[in-house]
């Protein structure tokens, strides 16, 4: 059962929010009241959520933009807030793993230049290019921002030793971000497990089916939505930390 927040006027921008974690997590600022912008890569999957979300009578905009790209991240944050009439909550949760299938850690050959740079633009810098953008509106409101990032980022495997490193920086600029935005802003993330979405890269069966995960199933986008919503509307007294939700897989 979702944890339910009276979240009337705040404020709260996504990214990567038209699908998995991110639209799970859309949906339940919503229907806490919040006020939500979207953010996804322009296109139908976007242009297809907000609809639906606005036809529910939802108080939802449309965010698009691409967090790879400087300027298009600088612009699409300026626009949300603008829209939005403020910022009080950042969820930083578009990433990519830049493959269909996982890469195993000692195939230099598919681990490029060119795959590593766009999983770095994309996953580590593109939440900083995010945080800058909305920092001072953030400081305004005393909020708070949630970082996605991954079990692999703990103890490797995921889609490829490259996307794991990408998480395990972002677990650390989470602790860095912390500090810096300290006492006006905390910055916390959540590491999910396996996610019941359609998430680019495809594993084994018994992992896609969480037959290897202590509670018997993947996590719903849902489960992750839930932490993420705790982190930013409750947890006052939290900040700098990353919060394991995997359905005990991890242990």
């Amino acid at each position: 059962m979702q944890a339910n927040y009276d979240l009337q006027q705040k404020k709260v921008l996504v990214t990567g929010g038209a699908s998995g974690i991110g639209l799970g997590t859309v949906e339940a600022f919503l229907q806490c009241g919040a006020q939500v912008a979207v953010n996804d890569l322009a296109g139908p999957k976007l242009d297809q959520t907000i609809e639906r979300l606005q036809d529910q009578g939802y108080s939802v905009t449309s965010a698009p933009g691409d967090v790879g790209n400087a300027q298009s991240a600088q612009d699409m944050v300026d626009n949300a807030i603008l829209q939005l009439g403020g910022l009080d909550y950042l969820v930083n949760n578009a990433a990519t793993p830049g493959t269909p299938k996982p890469i195993a850690a000692d195939d230099f050959e598919q681990q490029t230049e060119a795959f590593w740079q766009q999983l770095i633009s994309v996953n580590l810098i593109g939440p900083y290019r995010c945080i800058k953008a909305a920092a001072g509106a953030l400081r305004n409101a005393k909020g708070a921002i949630v970082n996605t990032t991954s079990i692999a980022a703990f103890g490797g495997g995921g889609s490829s030793a490259v996307y794991s490193a990408t998480k395990a920086g972002l677990v650390i600029l989470t602790k860095e971000w912390a500090r810096a935005l300290a006492p006006s802003v905390r910055v916390n993330a959540i590491a999910p497990g396996i996610v019941d979405s359609d998430w680019q890269c495809k594993f084994d069966q018994a992992t896609e089916g969480g037959e290897t995960c202590p509670l018997g199933r993947k996590g719903s986008p849902e489960d992750y939505a839930e932490s993420i919503l705790f982190l930013c509307a409750s947890a006052g007294y939290i900040t700098g930390q990353t919060l394991i939700v995997d359905g005990g897989l991890s242990i």
